[in-house]
């Protein structure tokens, strides 16, 4: 794993006239996550500022964590001693994630994206998100690309 990224207390300015934006939440996917602590250029320039924007509320789910362990080659360790450097915020399984996760139609077969798509929901949170799947889903979700999908805030 390279040198991981930290989160910039530099505020960006927002465009003319716009609003400005206070109190966004995002939850990372789970390759989102490892692309922002690897520096990885899939996760595009506007979305990477949004991650660094003090402004921005970033959470990781334990979602995101178990999966890590289960599936990809990532060493949780170094993931879990880094987090908090971060300034992202750890979101454990709430009741009312899982009465949310009821509600999600199931489009594909993938327990994570389904669990971290209601916490999304259930938190209002945008659902950060390269996966070509999550469009089946009613939910707000920027992809981790510059390439827009869904309204997302302007940068500040």
């Amino acid at each position: 794993m390279r040198e991981m990224q930290k989160r910039s207390a530099a505020i960006i300015s927002p465009p003319a006239g716009a609003p400005a934006r206070r109190d966004v939440r995002f939850l990372l996917d789970t390759h989102a996550l490892l692309w922002w602590l690897n520096d990885d250029d899939r996760l595009g320039g506007h979305m990477r500022r949004l991650i660094a924007d003090p402004e921005s509320d970033v959470l990781v789910s334990v979602v995101s964590l178990r999966e890590i362990i289960g599936k990809l080659d990532a060493d949780i360790e170094d993931i879990l001693a880094v987090l908090p450097s971060q300034g992202f915020g750890r979101l454990d399984i709430a009741d009312k994630h899982l009465i949310e996760l009821r509600k999600l139609p199931f489009h594909y077969r993938d327990p994570f994206d389904h669990l971290l798509m209601a916490q999304a929901v259930a938190g209002g949170a945008y659902f950060v998100s390269e996966d070509q799947n999550v469009p089946l889903y009613d939910i707000a979700f920027p992809t981790c690309s510059d390439t827009p999908t869904s309204p997302v805030p302007s940068e500040q």
